[in-house]
């Protein structure tokens, strides 16, 4: 019987991939110990050293990048929400 779908946590990913890169157990043992599949296992250490570099990386300037395409967002949809009004009284008449 299969077992249901399960949602892990970002902090239980990052707790078992450090647990996979200190590499005194096992993958069968981290497997057994965390109740999850080796090959999760090996997924999650890859992610977490592909993307250690934002630890010390750049996430000020994402964060104004964010910033910058809210406020564009905002800029379009007061745009679209004018048009709309505009067009919507134009039927009217």
């Amino acid at each position: 019987m299969r077992r249901k779908r399960r949602n892990h946590s970002p902090a239980f990913k990052a707790k078992v991939a450090l647990a996979a890169l200190k590499e005194d157990q096992t993958l069968s043992e981290l497997s057994q110990r965390f109740d999850v599949h080796p090959n999760q296992i090996q997924t999650w250490k890859k992610q977490f050293l592909e993307k250690a570099d934002c630890v010390f990386g750049d996430h000020e300037e994402a964060q104004k990048m964010r910033e910058v395409d809210v406020e564009k967002l905002h800029a379009k949809i007061g745009q679209l929400t004018m048009e709309r009004d505009f067009l919507v009284n134009a039927l009217k008449l």
